[in-house]
C-alpha cells in the first residue's frame, strides 16, 4: 500500500499529475488493470467474427435467426412498454396522492425486486397453465370442458411476467422523481385549472421523464440479459441461442458471435438511453417546500387502493404463497444433503465474489479520488461497464480468454519436459467468480464511491502527519468509515451472484451446481414443486438488498 496522501495534497494545492503531466502513476494502473478485466472479453467476443462458422450459420439462418430478431425486438418493446405504464402510473399514485393504505403501498411495491424473473416464470406457468389450479378450478366452477383462457406459454406470457418483476425499477426512479418536484411549478399548474391527471400529463411527467428513461433502460438491460425466463417459456432469444451453440453445436465460436449480436442491442439501447436523456433534460427551480398530494376519499379512494392491492398481489403475494406451498410439499424430498450442497455452493460462490468485486470497487474508488484525471474516469468507467453485459456474453468471453491462456500454460510446460493433464483455468472457480467480478462491478462501485465521498482529505492527512503508516491509515482511519458502504456493497454483490443464471448455468466446474442452476433443471422437467425449495430460498436472500432500499426510501420521504 503507497502513500496516497500528497496525491490529494497537490491536487488542493492546483498541481495536476497524470495525464496533465504525461506520467502514469499506480492508480492510472490500477484503474487500467481493472478495466482490462471488462473489455478483453468484450474484445476476444467480437474477434469470433475472425473465424466464421459457416455451417452453424448456415443452419441457425434457415431456422432460427430472422425469428430470434424477432423474439428479441417483441420482448424489448413490450417489457419497455408494459415497465413504464405500471412503473409510472403506481409512482405517481404513491407519491402524489393520498388514499387508504398508501403508505404500506409505498414500499410493499418495492419488493417484486426480491423475485427473480425466472422463478416468476415457473410460478406463472405452473399457476396459469392449462393444468395448473387456476384454469382446473373455472373449469370445474363453470362446467366448461373448454372455454377461452390466456395462453401463458406465449410473447405476451413472458412480457407479463417480465414486467411484473421489472417494473420497480421504474417505479423507484420515477417515484423519487415525483417527489422532488417543486410545490410551486405544481400548484402553478393547477391555478390554471389542471387536476390531478391533466398535472401529472403537462407537467408532472415531463420532468421526471430523465428518471423515467433511465428506469426503463434498466430493466431492458435486464430483458435482454435474461435466460432462465425465456427458457422456462421455450421462447428462443439471443441468450437461449448461445447456450444452444455453446452445448448444443459445442461452437465456443459461434457463441461468441451470436454474443457480440446481442451486445450491439445492449449498445444501442445504452445510446438511445444517453440521447434521450440529453435531449429530455427538465429542470425544476421552484423549490418551496412540500407539494401536497391529491387526495381520493371514499369509493375512489378504495378503488386505488383495491387496483395497487391487485398489482402487488400478482406481482408478489400470491408467488410467494405459492413457493410456501410448493415448498412445503417437497419439503421432505428436496431437503437433502444434495439441498445442502447447492447451498454451500451458492453461498461461497458469492461471498468469493462479493470479496473480490468490493475490493475492486476500492481500487476504483481510491483511484478517482486522488487521480481525478480524464484517464483515470474513462478506465474507471469501462471497468464498471460490465452490469451493463448479459451473463452469457461474459461467459463466452472469459471461457475463450481462460482457454486460450490454458493452451498457453500447456504449451510452456511441455516445453519444459512437464506436460499437464487436463484444464487449469477452464471449467473452474476462478472463472466462474471473474465473471461474476466483471459483471457486478459497478454493483459494488456505487456504495464505495459514496462512502469514499463522505471522508474528507483532512482526516488522512491528519492521521500522515502524526506518523500513520499507510497501511494503518487504511485498516485505522479508511475501513472504518466505509463499513456501512463495503457492507452494502458486499450484500448486494452476493445476492446478485446467488440469483445469476446465465453464467454460472455456462461455466460452473464439474460438481459445482448452486440453488440458480437446480431451479433451471427442475423447470425445465417442469418439475415445478421441486424447484420451490431453492426458488423460495433465492427469495428470501433477495429480500435482504430491497429491505436496505426501503429503509432507505422512508428515511428519506
Amino acid at each position: 500500500m503507497h502513500d496516497i496522501t500528497p496525491n490529494a495534497s497537490a491536487l488542493r494545492s492546483g498541481k495536476r499529475t497524470g495525464l496533465f503531466t504525461g506520467q502514469l502513476n499506480k492508480w492510472h494502473y490500477a484503474s487500467g488493470a481493472m478495466a482490462l478485466l471488462v473489455a478483453v472479453p468484450l474484445l476476444v467476443v467480437f474477434s469470433g467474427w475472425l473465424q466464421p462458422s459457416t455451417d452453424i450459420w448456415s443452419h441457425l439462418a434457415e431456422t432460427l435467426l430472422s425469428q430470434l430478431f424477432i423474439n428479441t425486438i417483441k420482448l424489448v418493446i413490450g417489457v419497455g412498454l408494459g415497465v413504464m405504464l405500471l412503473g409510472v402510473s403506481l409512482a405517481w399514485l404513491t407519491a402524489r396522492c393520498d388514499f387508504p393504505g398508501r403508505r404500506l403501498f409505498d414500499w410493499m411495491l418495492m419488493l417484486p425486486l426480491a423475485i427473480p424473473a425466472y422463478v416468476m416464470a415457473f410460478v406463472a406457468i405452473g399457476l396459469l397453465d392449462f393444468s395448473g389450479p387456476v384454469q382446473t378450478a373455472l373449469r370445474d366452477w363453470l362446467g366448461a370442458g373448454n372455454f377461452w383462457f390466456p395462453r401463458i406459454r406465449s410473447t405476451g406470457g413472458v412480457i407479463f411476467v417480465m414486467v411484473l418483476v421489472l417494473y420497480p425499477y421504474v417505479y423507484m426512479l420515477a417515484r423519487t422523481a415525483f417527489l422532488t418536484q417543486g410545490r410551486s411549478t405544481l400548484e402553478a399548474a393547477q391555478t390554471l385549472g389542471y387536476g390531478p391527471l391533466g398535472v401529472f400529463w403537462h407537467v408532472a411527467l415531463p420532468m421526471a421523464r430523465p428518471a423515467i428513461v433511465a428506469g426503463t433502460s434498466l430493466a431492458l438491460m435486464e430483458t435482454l440479459a435474461d435466460f432462465g425466463t425465456v427458457a422456462t417459456f421455450n421462447y428462443d432469444t439471443f441468450t437461449t441461442a448461445i447456450y444452444k451453440a455453446w452445448f448444443g453445436f459445442f461452437s465456443l465460436q459461434a457463441a461468441s458471435q451470436l454474443a457480440s449480436l446481442l451486445l450491439l442491442f445492449v449498445f444501442l439501447s445504452l445510446m438511445t438511453e444517453r440521447l434521450t436523456r440529453k435531449r429530455s433534460d427538465y429542470h425544476d427551480t421552484m423549490r418551496s417546500g412540500q407539494t401536497p398530494r391529491f387526495r381520493f376519499q371514499g369509493w375512489r379512494g378504495w378503488s386505488i387502493t383495491a387496483l395497487l392491492g391487485l398489482f402487488f398481489s400478482l406481482a408478489f403475494l400470491l408467488p410467494f404463497i405459492q413457493l410456501c406451498l410448493w415448498a412445503f410439499e417437497a419439503v421432505s424430498k428436496e431437503l437433502d444433503a444434495r439441498y445442502l450442497g447447492l447451498l454451500y455452493h451458492t453461498l461461497v460462490l458469492g461471498l468469493l465474489a462479493a470479496l473480490v468485486t468490493t475490493a475492486g470497487a476500492l481500487v476504483i474508488g481510491f483511484a478517482r479520488r486522488y487521480q481525478p484525471d480524464r484517464l483515470t474516469s474513462i478506465t474507471a468507467t469501462t471497468a464498471t461497464l460490465g452490469y451493463a453485459l448479459p451473463g452469457s456474453v461474459l461467459a463466452v468471453g472469459i471461457m475463450i480468454v481462460v482457454t486460450q491462456v490454458d493452451s498457453l500454460i500447456h504449451t510452456l510446460l511441455a516445453s519444459l519436459g512437464n506436460p499437464a493433464t487436463g484444464q487449469i483455468l477452464s471449467g473452474s472457480v476462478f472463472a466462474l467468480v471473474l465473471a461474476y467480478v466483471i459483471r457486478f462491478m459497478a454493483v459494488a462501485h456505487g456504495p464505495v464511491e459514496t462512502g469514499l465521498s463522505r471522508i474528507k482529505h483532512s482526516l488522512p492527512e491528519a492521521a500522515r502527519t502524526l506518523g500513520a503508516t499507510p497501511p494503518h491509515v487504511l485498516t485505522k482511519i479508511y475501513l472504518p468509515l466505509l463499513r456501512p458502504g463495503l457492507f452494502t456493497a458486499m450484500l448486494l454483490v452476493m445476492v446478485d451472484t446467488m440469483k445469476e443464471m446465465p453464467a454460472t448455468l455456462l461455466m460452473r466446474p464439474f460438481g459445482w451446481d448452486t440453488l440458480a442452476v437446480r431451479i433451471y433443471e427442475m423447470t425445465s422437467e417442469g418439475e415445478w414443486e421441486r424447484a420451490a425449495l431453492p426458488a423460495i430460498t433465492l427469495v428470501l436472500v433477495g429480500l435482504l438488498p430491497v429491505i436496505l432500499l426501503v429503509r432507505k426510501t422512508l428515511q428519506d420521504r
